[in-house]
């Protein structure tokens, strides 16, 4: 499949802004991506390994961004109408010091990985910033899947469950564009500008059809 091009800033491009922002720093010695999300949001952490998690969905790390097919898709996820933050640094080892950290609106955003981390520290598949956005930066003219994503954020999805949610306990919808999916939202493809919402129990007010690219 042929991409549009894509209208999401590249976030390699936040290099530039690196050393001007307050409270830079490499990654440290933290084992865990910290999200920074809203107090009322609800948090299913990134893992503590995220290269290891990245393989385990097949996905070949890279040393910095590959952007030779560079997509952007959007997740949702809501529990009881309860927005799930999607944790920025999925797919990325923020703690290899050649990936930068840089705060925007009081929230971390990983990458601009220059020069090259030292060792495999970035998936094709992965999340910059808490926005939702799923980035494919691949040398690969590939789409991931939905499925992928969800290994390496070690959450279970399957055509029953999400996370610790099953079906017939808890009711899982999931929407893609705003249509009702029906198969197993594993499979679904992560094509450009894809918005894709699962929705566990009690639904929002409003089930997104769109989402806003123009972010990290």
């Amino acid at each position: 499949m042929t991409a549009r091009p894509s209208k999401a800033r590249p976030f390699v491009l936040l290099a530039a802004f690196v050393v001007l922002a307050s409270g830079l720093a490499a990654c440290g010695s933290s084992s865990k991506p910290k999200t920074n999300a809203p107090p009322s949001a609800i948090v299913w952490p990134a893992p503590s390994d995220p290269m290891a998690r990245a393989r385990a969905a097949g996905l070949v790390p890279e040393t910095a961004e590959r952007l030779q097919y560079h997509v952007h898709s959007h997740l949702d996820v809501f529990v009881d109408g309860q927005q799930v933050t999607v944790p920025a640094g999925l797919g990325i080892d923020i703690t290899n010091p050649a990936v930068h950290t840089i705060r925007v609106n009081g929230q971390n955003e990983y990458g601009a990985i220059d020069p090259p981390c030292d060792k495999a520290c970035i998936s094709p598949l992965h999340t910059h910033a808490v926005s939702g956005i799923l980035h494919t930066e691949s040398a690969t003219r590939r789409d991931n899947t939905l499925g992928q994503l969800f290994i390496e954020w070690n959450v279970r999805l399957d055509a029953n469950c999400v996370n610790t949610y099953c079906q017939p306990a808890k009711t899982i919808a999931v929407y893609v564009d705003g249509k009702a999916f029906t198969g197993d939202p594993a499979t679904i493809e992560l094509s450009n500008h894809k918005e894709i919402a699962i929705v566990i129990g009690t639904p929002p007010a409003n089930v997104p059809s769109t989402a806003d690219f123009n972010q990290v």
